[in-house]
């Protein structure tokens, strides 16, 4: 069966035009950079399908040290679409949830990188405040704070 190979989730990719802005508001939501480096070469043209390549990634980690965050910009070849104005039913991989602390000290201070709040912070039943922001170019992340 499967489920027995599955051991955990290593990473979220997200594609960026700036790593150096992505990583200062991903550093600022409280992730930290693991490592960066320089994708290259036909093996990984292999693995993406997208042949000769050449990709600036850099890895973040999240403080428990078991969820990470690749962030890649793509230098060859060019990118070829654009989701970050996809409104939150659109299909496909979306967004990506964080818990937090004080979600709204977070918010405060992740407008100062130029997040915007998509909605508004709600609270759901006595469990979670919730809230969805468009980050560092657009990218919609998700806001947790167990409240109970």
């Amino acid at each position: 069966m499967i489920k027995d190979k599955l051991l955990s989730m290593h990473n979220v990719g997200i594609v960026v035009e700036s790593l150096d802005g992505a990583i200062s508001f991903f550093t600022e939501l409280g992730l930290k950079l693991e490592g960066r480096a320089f994708v290259e070469g036909e093996w990984a043209g292999r693995v993406t399908g997208l042949g000769s390549q050449r990709v600036e990634i850099a890895m973040m980690v999240t403080p428990d040290g078991h969820s990470r965050l690749e962030l890649s910009r793509f230098l060859t070849p060019s990118t070829i679409s654009d989701h970050r104005t996809a409104p939150v039913n659109a299909l496909g991989y979306l967004r990506v949830m964080f818990n937090v602390q004080d979600i709204d000290e977070v918010v405060f201070r992740l407008k100062k990188h130029g997040a915007e709040i998509v909605g508004e912070v709600v609270q759901y039943e006595n469990i979670y405040r919730l809230c969805y922001i468009r980050g560092h170019e657009g990218i919609l992340i998700g806001l947790a704070e167990d409240i109970r």
